[in-house]
C-alpha cells in the first residue's frame, strides 16, 4: 500500500464521527438512516461521512431493494494495518541500530 493510498484513509479516519460510523458498521451493514438513529448525527451528515469513507475505500454501498446499506471493507483496513506494522518494524530496526551504536561508544 503506497503513501498515495494511505493518505485518504488516514484523512477519513482522522474524523471522530467517521471513526464512530466505521465502528458502528463493524456490527454489520446499515443504512445512513439506521446509523443516524444510533449516532448523535443527522442522516445528511452521516451520508457525507459515508461518502468520504467510501472514497477512501473503507466502506462500500450495497443496494438492498430500495435501501442502500453500507458495509466495511475489511481488506482495506487490514492492508492499512499491515502497512503501519511495516513502518513500525522499520523504526524499531532503526532505533535498535542507534542504541547499539550508542552503547558501543
Amino acid at each position: 500500500m503506497s503513501t498515495e493510498t494511505l493518505v485518504p484513509v488516514f484523512a477519513a479516519l482522522g474524523d471522530e464521527t467517521r471513526w464512530s460510523v466505521l465502528e458502528a458498521l463493524g456490527d454489520g451493514e446499515a443504512s445512513a438512516s439506521a446509523l443516524a438513529g444510533r449516532l448523535p448525527v443527522t442522516r445528511q451528515a452521516i451520508a457525507r461521512h459515508l461518502s468520504v469513507l467510501e472514497g477512501a475505500g473503507l466502506v462500500e454501498a450495497v443496494r438492498a431493494g430500495r435501501e442502500v446499506r453500507y458495509r466495511v471493507l475489511a481488506s482495506r483496513l487490514s492492508a492499512t494495518a499491515r502497512r503501519l506494522d511495516a513502518i513500525g518494524a522499520e523504526w524499531d530496526r532503526r532505533l535498535a541500530a542507534i542504541r547499539e551504536i550508542a552503547e558501543g561508544l
